[in-house]
């Protein structure tokens, strides 16, 4: 799970774009859409000729089959489908509604324009351009509205270039990608960009504290990351991102001000490694990927907070013969923080701190229609001096610890998406519960925030339906 650290000044921006992820009812009975994560967007199907289910677990996104993460490092250009070809081919259309029950009402209301509980939302409407342009070219790009903020933002963009050569008598995938999110670009659904949940309740409440890289800076900046994928087994990612202008986020809609964004200082590198392995129609991988950042908060001059994020990540898949999927994923970051640009603005009592997230799910699916997954997160660090965090954004208490931990229990179908279905590959379907069950929030599991809430109060009930066409 994700989560907002409120000493970040970048908080109220990624804030606003999770919201832009997730949509009135009637609106979405009428519409069939697609994930936000690289998902089985019907453009990559019809390029392809393959069904939905080739590349994603499910029959739906955003969990890929090694079929699906080998196109993605093949650069979107992967071809072979009826429809492969002119403008029209790439563009893809996705709807994402919700009805979110809270255990306790919030304090205040969820959204500018939400009650304080039981609230309907179209969380995202998206635009894809997604597919190969030629040979060696393809690539991604999303544009989404959001009725909770009633906002359009340029979000996901992921654009690459690939090709094949041999190395060491190994066929070898060299690749570069342009993105603005990092871990878009990564192929495992272990990375904060594509983990479980997939899709979060947006008007619920969200917990201090999370690493950096779990989403602090997604779509505020641009990065060139270079990779190689040798054998099928090895991956090899490095590369740099840095912030883009306050011209250009504002003319995307993501920022209006420099409050809302801090400055990378210079460029901030991030590396991926991992090893992947496929056999008896069982898949699996395990990794490390990292980043650095020296950020200005909010855009000031002079000194810098100092974040160091590294984290290792494992999965496994068994397909089978796509009758009984069963798939585990699990990653722990764990951050450096050396807070000195805040500790000189009397934001913090002290400059070094830690942060972990663990985040662990499995899931089951029969006959890529009926899914089940099981998710357990735990964000724990270091203990913060009381100014470092606002236990609750909506009163503005504080606290000094940020650790939240529970449960996501998810229960889906998803009866349009496979090949032998209705409308194939246009019409994608998923229908959806999902309910997170809070343990501790922000550091304890009792009147976390002094004013008699309690961890259990924010457990959450989401009713979803989720459609691509």
């Amino acid at each position: 799970m994700q989560y907002t650290d409120n000493n970040h000044p970048l908080t109220s921006i990624h804030r606003r774009i999770r919201r832009s992820r997730m949509g009135s009812w009637a609106a979405l009975a009428l519409c069939l859409s697609l994930p936000y994560q690289a998902n089985a967007l019907p453009s990559f199907a019809r390029q392809t000729g393959q069904a939905c289910t080739a590349c994603h677990i499910g029959a739906f996104g955003p969990q890929l089959t090694p079929y699906g993460q080998k196109f993605k490092i093949g650069g979107y250009t992967e071809k072979g489908g009826s429809d492969a070809g002119g403008p029209e081919s790439l563009l893809s259309a996705m709807l994402v509604g919700t009805v979110e029950h809270t255990s306790k009402k919030l304090p205040d209301n969820a959204g500018p324009y939400d009650g304080k509980n039981d609230n309907l939302s179209l969380q995202e409407a998206s635009v894809f351009a997604a597919g190969g342009v030629s040979e060696h070219f393809g690539g991604l790009a999303q544009a989404t509205y959001s009725d909770i903020d009633r906002k359009t933002v340029l979000d996901n963009v992921d654009l690459r270039y690939a090709t094949t050569t041999t190395l060491a008598g190994k066929d070898t995938v060299f690749g570069l990608s342009l993105n603005n999110n990092p871990t878009v670009q990564d192929p495992w659904n272990t990375t904060p960009a594509w983990g479980f949940p997939y899709m979060t309740a947006e008007l619920a409440p969200a917990p201090s504290g999370s690493p950096l890289i779990a989403g602090g800076l997604e779509h505020q900046v641009m990065g060139l990351t270079g990779y190689a994928f040798w054998d099928d087994n090895i991956y090899v990612e490095l590369g740099a991102y840095r912030s883009q202008s306050l011209w250009m986020l504002k003319k995307t809609n993501v920022a209006q001000t420099s409050a809302d964004v801090s400055q990378i200082s210079g460029l901030s590198p991030y590396w991926r490694v991992a090893y992947t392995n496929s056999f008896n129609r069982q898949n699996f991988s395990a990794g490390l990927f990292g980043m650095n950042a020296d950020i200005h908060p909010g855009s000031t001059s002079g000194a810098t907070d100092k974040y160091r994020d590294i984290g290792v990540d494992a999965s496994y898949q068994f397909l089978g013969t796509r009758r009984h999927v069963f798939t585990l994923n699990s990653s722990l970051i764990h951050e450096k923080k050396t807070l000195d640009a805040s500790l000189a603005a009397g934001d913090v009592g002290r400059s070094d701190n830690t942060t972990n997230a663990l985040n662990l799910n499995g899931s089951y699916y029969f006959d890529n229609t009926y899914g089940v997954t099981l998710g357990y997160f735990n964000n724990f660090g270091s203990k913060e001096d009381t100014t470092a965090f606002t236990s609750n954004p909506l009163d503005g208490s504080r606290t000094g610890l940020t650790d939240t931990s529970g449960y996501i229990l998810q229960a889906d179908w998803s009866p349009f998406g496979k090949e032998n279905s209705w409308g194939a590959p246009l019409a994608n379907v998923r229908l959806g519960a999902q309910y997170t069950m809070y343990s501790r929030y922000n550091g304890s599991s009792t009147n976390y925030d002094g004013n008699g809430r309690d961890a259990s109060d924010n457990d959450t009930l989401m009713l979803m339906i989720w459609t691509a066409f």
